[in-house]
Protein backbone atom coordinates (compact mmCIF):
# COMPACT_ATOMS: atom_id res chain seq x y z
CA UNK A 1 0.00 0.00 0.00
CA UNK A 2 1.33 3.37 -0.66
CA UNK A 3 0.90 6.45 1.82
CA UNK A 4 -2.54 7.50 0.92
CA UNK A 5 -3.91 3.93 1.03
CA UNK A 6 -2.32 3.60 4.55
CA UNK A 7 -3.73 7.20 5.70
CA UNK A 8 -7.55 6.17 4.12
CA UNK A 9 -7.47 1.81 5.90
CA UNK A 10 -6.67 3.69 9.34
CA UNK A 11 -9.75 6.61 8.28
CA UNK A 12 -11.66 3.65 8.14
CA UNK A 13 -10.56 0.63 9.98
CA UNK A 14 -10.55 3.34 12.99
CA UNK A 15 -13.50 5.57 12.18
CA UNK A 16 -10.85 8.37 12.11
CA UNK A 17 -10.59 8.29 15.88
CA UNK A 18 -14.33 8.53 16.20
CA UNK A 19 -13.87 6.30 19.62
CA UNK A 20 -11.63 8.48 21.39
CA UNK A 21 -13.89 11.67 20.49
CA UNK A 22 -16.69 9.94 22.16
CA UNK A 23 -14.95 9.03 25.39
CA UNK A 24 -13.40 13.08 25.46
CA UNK A 25 -17.07 13.86 25.80
CA UNK A 26 -17.87 11.35 29.12
CA UNK A 27 -14.53 12.68 30.24
CA UNK A 28 -15.74 16.56 29.94
CA UNK A 29 -18.98 15.24 31.86
CA UNK A 30 -16.91 13.68 34.65
CA UNK A 31 -14.98 17.21 35.05
CA UNK A 32 -17.80 19.45 34.39
CA UNK A 33 -19.40 17.68 37.61
CA UNK A 34 -16.35 17.92 39.40
CA UNK A 35 -16.04 21.47 38.84
CA UNK A 36 -19.76 22.31 39.43
CA UNK A 37 -18.82 21.28 43.49
CA UNK A 38 -18.19 23.25 46.28
CA UNK A 39 -14.95 21.78 46.82
CA UNK A 40 -11.71 23.47 47.09
CA UNK A 41 -9.74 24.42 43.68
CA UNK A 42 -6.47 22.21 44.26
CA UNK A 43 -8.82 19.50 44.89
CA UNK A 44 -11.17 19.54 42.15
CA UNK A 45 -7.87 20.07 40.15
CA UNK A 46 -6.80 16.89 41.48
CA UNK A 47 -9.96 15.02 39.99
CA UNK A 48 -9.90 16.30 37.16
CA UNK A 49 -6.46 14.89 36.40
CA UNK A 50 -7.99 11.58 38.13
CA UNK A 51 -10.98 12.02 35.38
CA UNK A 52 -9.17 11.83 32.78
CA UNK A 53 -7.45 8.80 33.47
CA UNK A 54 -10.23 5.92 31.77
CA UNK A 55 -9.72 7.77 28.83
CA UNK A 56 -8.29 4.73 27.17
CA UNK A 57 -10.32 1.90 28.47
CA UNK A 58 -13.50 3.99 27.94
CA UNK A 59 -12.46 4.61 24.13
CA UNK A 60 -11.54 0.84 24.02
CA UNK A 61 -15.25 -0.25 25.30
CA UNK A 62 -16.81 2.67 22.84
CA UNK A 63 -14.88 0.73 19.91
CA UNK A 64 -15.99 -2.37 20.43
CA UNK A 65 -19.51 -1.02 20.66
CA UNK A 66 -19.14 0.95 17.31
CA UNK A 67 -16.87 -1.63 15.54
CA UNK A 68 -13.64 0.09 15.67
CA UNK A 69 -10.30 -2.03 14.50
CA UNK A 70 -8.95 -0.35 18.04
CA UNK A 71 -4.99 -1.60 17.43
CA UNK A 72 -5.16 -1.91 13.38
CA UNK A 73 -1.59 -3.86 13.66
CA UNK A 74 -1.54 -4.07 9.68
CA UNK A 75 -1.15 -0.82 9.48
CA UNK A 76 2.27 1.10 10.60
CA UNK A 77 0.13 4.32 10.73
CA UNK A 78 -1.05 3.04 13.77
CA UNK A 79 1.92 3.80 15.68
CA UNK A 80 1.78 7.12 13.75
CA UNK A 81 -1.24 8.02 15.49
CA UNK A 82 -0.10 6.82 18.96
CA UNK A 83 2.73 8.31 19.04
CA UNK A 84 0.66 11.61 18.32
CA UNK A 85 -1.35 10.59 21.26
CA UNK A 86 1.92 10.11 23.17
CA UNK A 87 2.70 14.17 22.41
CA UNK A 88 -0.11 14.63 24.38
CA UNK A 89 1.22 13.08 27.66
CA UNK A 90 4.34 15.68 27.54
CA UNK A 91 2.29 18.79 27.19
CA UNK A 92 0.41 17.99 30.48
CA UNK A 93 3.41 18.91 31.99
CA UNK A 94 2.63 22.43 31.48
CA UNK A 95 -0.71 21.58 33.14
CA UNK A 96 1.08 19.86 36.13
CA UNK A 97 2.54 23.02 36.39
CA UNK A 98 -0.53 25.46 36.23
CA UNK A 99 -2.48 23.32 39.04
CA UNK A 100 -0.56 24.76 42.14
CA UNK A 101 0.62 28.09 40.36
CA UNK A 102 -2.47 29.21 38.72
CA UNK A 103 -5.20 26.78 39.65
CA UNK A 104 -8.34 28.94 38.47
CA UNK A 105 -6.82 28.55 34.92
CA UNK A 106 -5.58 24.49 34.69
CA UNK A 107 -8.80 23.35 33.06
CA UNK A 108 -8.34 26.21 30.62
CA UNK A 109 -5.09 24.88 29.88
CA UNK A 110 -5.84 20.96 29.55
CA UNK A 111 -8.78 22.19 26.99
CA UNK A 112 -6.04 24.32 24.83
CA UNK A 113 -3.81 21.21 24.98
CA UNK A 114 -6.45 18.89 23.91
CA UNK A 115 -7.79 21.25 20.97
CA UNK A 116 -4.13 21.59 20.19
CA UNK A 117 -3.06 18.26 19.94
CA UNK A 118 -5.59 17.64 17.32
CA UNK A 119 -3.86 18.80 14.58
CA UNK A 120 -1.86 16.08 13.43
CA UNK A 121 -5.02 14.00 13.07
CA UNK A 122 -6.45 15.93 10.48
CA UNK A 123 -3.09 14.85 8.44
CA UNK A 124 -3.66 11.24 9.12
CA UNK A 125 -7.55 11.15 8.98
CA UNK A 126 -7.53 13.48 6.26
CA UNK A 127 -10.21 15.14 8.55
CA UNK A 128 -11.10 19.01 8.31
CA UNK A 129 -13.30 18.66 11.45
CA UNK A 130 -9.77 17.77 13.02
CA UNK A 131 -8.13 20.43 11.23
CA UNK A 132 -10.78 23.38 12.25
CA UNK A 133 -11.34 22.41 15.85
CA UNK A 134 -7.51 21.98 16.56
CA UNK A 135 -7.35 26.09 16.24
CA UNK A 136 -10.87 26.47 17.46
CA UNK A 137 -10.97 24.56 20.43
CA UNK A 138 -7.95 26.41 21.94
CA UNK A 139 -8.98 30.00 21.07
CA UNK A 140 -12.49 29.03 22.59
CA UNK A 141 -10.68 27.54 25.44
CA UNK A 142 -8.45 30.88 25.86
CA UNK A 143 -11.22 33.36 25.52
CA UNK A 144 -14.18 31.52 27.45
CA UNK A 145 -11.05 29.92 30.24
CA UNK A 146 -10.39 33.88 30.96
CA UNK A 147 -13.42 34.86 31.23
CA UNK A 148 -15.49 32.52 32.91
CA UNK A 149 -15.41 29.62 35.59
CA UNK A 150 -13.88 26.49 34.93
CA UNK A 151 -17.52 24.80 35.00
CA UNK A 152 -18.63 26.59 31.48
CA UNK A 153 -15.47 25.84 30.18
CA UNK A 154 -15.91 22.14 30.45
CA UNK A 155 -19.55 22.14 29.65
CA UNK A 156 -18.40 24.17 26.29
CA UNK A 157 -15.82 21.24 25.70
CA UNK A 158 -18.82 18.72 26.16
CA UNK A 159 -20.91 20.96 23.53
CA UNK A 160 -17.50 20.50 21.16
CA UNK A 161 -17.55 17.01 21.47
CA UNK A 162 -21.32 16.68 20.43
CA UNK A 163 -20.84 18.32 17.81
CA UNK A 164 -17.01 17.05 16.78
CA UNK A 165 -18.43 13.55 16.96
CA UNK A 166 -21.57 14.42 14.88
CA UNK A 167 -19.01 15.60 12.02
CA UNK A 168 -16.69 12.28 12.70
CA UNK A 169 -19.81 10.64 12.10
CA UNK A 170 -20.41 13.09 8.65
CA UNK A 171 -17.25 12.24 7.62
CA UNK A 172 -16.96 8.75 7.90
CA UNK A 173 -20.13 8.10 5.84
CA UNK A 174 -18.35 10.12 3.10
CA UNK A 175 -15.61 7.21 3.16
Amino acid sequence: MNLEELRLDCAIKQKKGLHFILASILIWLAVLIVHLTSLPILTKNLLTFCCTAPLLPIAFLISKAIKVDFQNKGNPLTNLGLLFSINQLLYLLIAMWVYPTVPSKMVMVLAMIFGAHLLPYSWLYKSKSYMVLSVVIPILSLIVGCNFESYILAAMMMVIEILFSISLVIENKKL
